[in-house]
C-alpha cells in the first residue's frame, strides 16, 4: 500500500511539474525577439542608438542590433554575404553599388551632412581655409582612409580641390572610420582632423575651427536601404519607414544632421 501511495504521490508531482513548466514554455517562445542586423555608418551611432530605445520600446518583439564602422567596410561585408537587413550609408557611392549588384531590393535618400574641421578645444588656432594645414603648427592631420572612409574621400577631394593633397601627404593620419579621426583630435594624437559636423557636436574635447564649403566636395547623402537577401523583409521594411517618420527625423536633426528633400 505505501508502494502505491508512492507511486501515486509521483505521479502527481510529474503530471504537476509538467503543466507547470508548460506556461514556461509558453512564456520563453512569446518572449523570442526577431533579431534586425542594421549595418550603419559610424557617424549616425549617436542618432540610431537612440531612435532604436524608441522603436524597441514600440516594438518590443523587436531586437535591433547595430553594426557600426566605414560604409565601405560595410559595402564589402554585404558584398561578400555578411548578414545585414538594412544599410545606412554615408555616400551616395557605397548604396549605389550595392543597388547596382542587385544587393538592395529599396533604397531612399534620408539625411545630409557637412564636412568640418576640428581642432582640440585648447587650441588657439584661427583657421580661415584648409590651406593653412601646410603650417608648421600642424604637424598631424587626421583623415578617415579615402578608400573606405566617406568622410575621408569628402577630405581628399577638399584638398585636392585646393591643392594642397599632396603637400599634405607626410602629415596625414589615416583612420578606419570618422570617429577614430575624431579620437585622434581629442586624444591629442592629431592637431587637426576632417570629420562630419555632427561627430563634432558630440565630443567637448574638439571644436569645429571651419566649416568645410560645399562646393569643394561631392554632396554628402546618407541613404538607407533593405538588403534584398535578409531573411526579415517585412521587419527591416518596418523600421525602414520608421527611420523616415517625424519621430526619428527630430532626434536626427537635434544631432546636427538634415533631412534629405
Amino acid at each position: 500500500m505505501f508502494k502505491k501511495l508512492a507511486v501515486i504521490i509521483m505521479s502527481v508531482f510529474l503530471v504537476s511539474g509538467a503543466s507547470a513548466a508548460t506556461p514556461g514554455l509558453e512564456v520563453q517562445a512569446a518572449a523570442k525577439k526577431t533579431e534586425i542586423i542594421v549595418s550603419a555608418a559610424a557617424s549616425l551611432q549617436d542618432s540610431l542608438d537612440k531612435i532604436a530605445v524608441q522603436y524597441e520600446k514600440q516594438h518590443p518583439d523587436i531586437d535591433l542590433v547595430f553594426n557600426y564602422g566605414a560604409s565601405g567596410t560595410l559595402q564589402k561585408q554585404i558584398e561578400q554575404g555578411a548578414p545585414a537587413d538594412l544599410f545606412f550609408s554615408a555616400g551616395d557611392k557605397q548604396m549605389k553599388a550595392l543597388v547596382d549588384g542587385g544587393l538592395i531590393s529599396e533604397s531612399r535618400q534620408l539625411l545630409k551632412n557637412q564636412l568640418v574641421l576640428v581642432v582640440p578645444v585648447s587650441s588657439k588656432t584661427k583657421i580661415t581655409s584648409i590651406t593653412q594645414l601646410t603650417d608648421k603648427a600642424f604637424k598631424k592631420v587626421a583623415v578617415g582612409q579615402p578608400e573606405s572612409v566617406p568622410a575621408g574621400q569628402y577630405a581628399q577631394q577638399s584638398l585636392t580641390a585646393k591643392k594642397v593633397w599632396d603637400t599634405l601627404q607626410s602629415k596625414l593620419v589615416f583612420a578606419k572610420d570618422v570617429r577614430q579621426v575624431l579620437s585622434y583630435v581629442e586624444t591629442g594624437n592629431a592637431d587637426a582632423g576632417f570629420v562630419y559636423k555632427t561627430d563634432a557636436l558630440t565630443s567637448a574635447k574638439v571644436k569645429i575651427a571651419l566649416t568645410v564649403g560645399a562646393h569643394v566636395h561631392k554632396a554628402i547623402n546618407y541613404p538607407v536601404g533593405i538588403v534584398k537577401e535578409s531573411d526579415h523583409q517585412a521587419e527591416a521594411k518596418a523600421f525602414y519607414n520608421y527611420v523616415q517618420t517625424k519621430a526619428a527625423g527630430s532626434i536626427f536633426t537635434s544631432d546636427g544632421f538634415s533631412l534629405a528633400d
